[in-house]
Parts: structure tokens; C-alpha cells; sequence
């Protein structure tokens, strides 16, 4: 259970930072034999005191009562919640300076349950493009077939594209709002600002306000938050930057308790909670998620030098290469700190170019996923985004000879040097 006095956020009246935060936020080593880690509790269920208790602990959990003040409610069930769990979500909350945070089995989870939770048929939801392949096929394939409509947003860089992408007829069915941003694989930014006054705005005229929701994957929780930007929700594939070492699958959700509230009942009844051994090595990878984040950025930007300059590469989409007069880099100044560390580049010779680069790699592993310490590239075409035509692909960004990159913590001369000998 969940007690507010192991939540302190400030000492001596001065506000503590995330990164000291991660390290004991939320925990008591005298709860736990004095251990100053936090064990992992491997148990599908909790005692009662009595069976008063179970019933209002039941009571809670089933959103008949609020918690007693002070607490957050109690252990039932680890469907539901498990001390391993809520104390990654605790930290994540504290990362985003949300109210609330949920973790799930993966990010797909994390974002399913979230859409579930608010459309129904009949509904539209609206969405940037492009869009993370598996999250995409859900909305255009999977809830069309439950009469749910939807609409794409290719350009989200200002408020005149937006209203242009989502015209006025929409707006009463208009139900749900889901950014990426930036874009996988082609880094392409989305102005979160402008979409959240456009929720606010249908709002206003409708009665009826559609939830946003940012995938915040590339640059969260370091490098960007949505909920800032007036985002509802702010998801994450927290396989990714946050766990860090590509040994996990988990995803997560963050934002007020208000907007998480049906989430967390739907994952109650879905089940996609997460198990307490992955929970617990997720407060092992908040430990070092901003060292990590800002060691690979800092090697990123050193690739992307080398690789902008190369005669082999004909683009390089790096947010921070983004020039003074594109309406992108303003975005980037307005509403990120930093330009992480996944991005792509588009060779010569289009397939052939890409799939002989990564072929010829030897300490940057060919794989799909991102955000480990190791550096991982792959050949989106063919892979993540093999369901779209040659034309939409093209038109989206993501052309044959486009290789995204993610960037680790190895040493980027010797990045670089594999990159030179791969591109010949």
C-alpha cells in the first residue's frame, strides 16, 4: 500500500530532480528488512487484514470508493497492482510530472487499452502520419472492422495543416486524437501544442473534447513531454529508452488521474498488466535512463555529422540538422530538449544501397527495436512498414534506400568507423 510519506519531492524546500528521484522515490527499506534495493514480490495475491478490509479494498479497486487519504488503495491482486508496480509507475509519474502513471506487457498494450478505453463505434479517430507500423494496422484494420473510422494527419506542423486534415464535418465523432512525434523512421515532427488547442477547440463547439494522446517513445521521458504541450496522455513503448538494455517487454501510459481512470480499469479487465520481475528491472533502468539517453544523444549527433557529410548519403533526417526556415525547427526549439538518439538516412541505390550497408556491418547489430546501449539499424521498407505501397511510403519519407539508426553508448569513433567501411 502505498503511503504518501515515502513520496517526498522535496528537501529543505528545494525541489529534488528526476534523476535523484529515481534512485528512491516511492520505497522504504524498512518495509523490506532494511534491503536497500527493492525486492521483487513474486505472488499472484495479497492477505486481508479482515474481511472488512477485502471488502474495501474491493471497493477501490472496483471505483465504488476513494482511496483512504494518504494511500493509493491496496493489494489485491497483481492484475490489478503489486508493489513492484506501482513503484515504476510512481517514477514515471514523477519523470513526466504526471498524476498518474500505468504500465502494461508491452507499449502495444499500453497503446490498445488506451484507445479502447474511450472509442466505440460510430467514432473517428484521427492520427499523424506515419505512424508506428503494428499501432497503425490496429486503427486502419482492426477497429475499421469494428466500425470505427479513421482519419490521417500527414503534415502536423501547424495549425492551418491540421484544420485542413481534420475539417469541421468531423468533429462531433471525433473521439480520440494519437501523435507520434517524432515520426518512426522518418523523425518527422508533429507541433503537440497545436493539436492539443485543436482538441480543446472541437471541445468547446462540440460538447464533446477528443482525448490526445502523444507516443512519446523517441524522446521521453528525457528529451520531450507532451503532457507539457497540453498533451491528455503521454505513451511509451518502454521496451525502448526506458528499460534500455533490450532485455524487456513493457509499455506504459502517463497523465492525470482523471484521463488514466478508465485505462486502468480496462487493463483490469483486458490483463495487460505487467509481471513484478520486469517492473523490477525497470526501477533498475530509471536509475540511469537520463545517462544513458544523453551519452547516446551525444554519440548521435557525431553519426549524423559523419554521416551527413558522406557521399553515399543523400539525406539524413536528424531533428537537429533541421533548418532555421523549416517549420519544423521551430517545433523542435519550442517542445524538445534534445534530438535523442534514433534517426535515419537515406542512401544510394535505393534497396540494394540499404540492404548492402547493413550487410556489411559489424559492431552496429541489424535488428528492429531502438533505445538499447547497443546501436541496432534496420531497413524499414522491408520490415516495420512493409504494408504500405511504394507510393505512400514515398510520400510519407521513407523511400528504398532509408536505414534507421539507433544509436548506443559505444564509442563513436568506432561507430563511425563501421559506418565508413559499411558504406564503402
Amino acid at each position: 500500500m502505498k503511503m504518501t510519506r515515502y513520496h517526498k519531492r522535496t528537501i529543505a524546500g528545494r525541489k529534488l530532480h528526476p534523476e535523484t528521484q529515481m534512485l528512491s522515490y516511492g520505497y522504504d527499506p524498512m518495509l523490506s528488512e532494511g534491503s536497500v534495493k527493492p525486492p521483487i514480490f513474486l505472488t499472484s495475491t495479497f492477505l486481508f487484514r479482515s474481511s472488512e478490509d477485502g471488502k474495501k479494498l474491493f471497493d477501490v479497486i472496483g471505483n465504488r470508493a476513494p482511496a483512504p487519504e494518504g494511500q493509493s488503495g491496496g493489494l489485491v491482486y497483481s492484475r490489478y497492482n503489486n508493489p513492484n508496480m506501482e513503484l515504476v509507475e510512481d517514477r514515471l509519474a514523477l519523470f513526466d510530472e504526471a498524476e498518474d502513471a500505468l504500465v502494461f506487457s508491452s507499449g502495444m498494450a499500453a497503446i490498445t487499452t488506451a484507445i479502447l478505453a474511450f472509442v466505440r463505434p460510430g467514432d473517428t479517430i484521427a492520427f499523424t502520419k506515419p505512424l508506428y507500423g503494428a499501432t497503425g494496422g490496429f486503427i486502419e484494420r482492426f477497429l475499421a472492422n469494428f466500425g470505427v473510422k479513421h482519419l490521417a494527419i500527414e503534415d502536423a506542423t501547424s495549425a492551418k495543416a491540421i484544420a485542413a486534415a481534420i475539417p469541421d464535418k468531423e468533429w462531433p465523432n471525433l473521439r480520440f486524437i494519437l501523435a507520434e512525434t517524432p515520426a518512426n523512421p522518418s523523425n518527422k515532427l508533429v507541433d503537440i501544442a497545436a493539436l492539443a488547442h485543436l482538441a480543446r477547440d472541437i471541445g468547446t463547439k462540440t460538447g464533446r473534447r477528443p482525448m490526445f494522446a502523444v507516443d512519446n517513445t523517441l524522446l521521453g521521458p528525457v528529451f520531450q513531454n507532451p503532457l507539457q504541450h497540453g498533451a491528455d496522455i503521454n505513451m511509451y513503448s518502454l521496451t525502448k529508452y526506458v528499460a534500455g538494455h533490450s532485455d524487456l517487454i513493457a509499455g506504459a501510459v502517463t497523465g492525470s488521474e482523471e484521463a488514466l481512470a478508465p485505462i486502468r480499469t480496462l487493463r483490469g479487465f483486458i490483463g495487460g498488466s505487467l509481471d513484478p520481475h520486469s517492473c523490477w528491472m525497470l526501477t533498475r533502468s530509471l536509475e540511469t535512463v537520463s545517462l544513458r539517453m544523453n551519452r547516446a544523444s551525444d554519440n548521435a549527433f557525431r553519426v549524423a555529422e559523419f554521416l551527413s557529410k558522406h557521399p553515399r548519403v543523400e539525406r539524413v533526417n536528424y531533428p537537429a540538422f533541421l533548418k532555421g526556415d523549416d517549420p519544423q525547427r521551430q517545433i523542435f526549439e519550442r517542445q524538445c530538449k534534445g534530438a535523442g538518439s534514433t534517426f535515419s538516412f537515406v542512401v544510394q541505390d535505393g534497396q540494394q544501397g540499404a540492404w548492402r550497408t547493413l550487410d556489411n556491418l559489424q559492431i552496429i547489430k541489424l535488428a528492429v527495436s531502438l533505445g538499447g546501449t547497443e546501436s541496432l539499424a534496420c531497413h524499414p521498407t522491408t520490415t516495420m512498414h512493409y504494408s504500405l505501397s511504394a507510393e505512400e511510403r514515398n510520400r510519407l519519407g521513407i523511400p528504398d534506400g532509408l536505414i534507421r539508426l539507433s544509436v548506443g553508448v559505444e564509442h563513436p569513433d568506432d561507430l563511425i568507423a563501421d559506418l565508413k567501411q559499411a558504406l564503402g
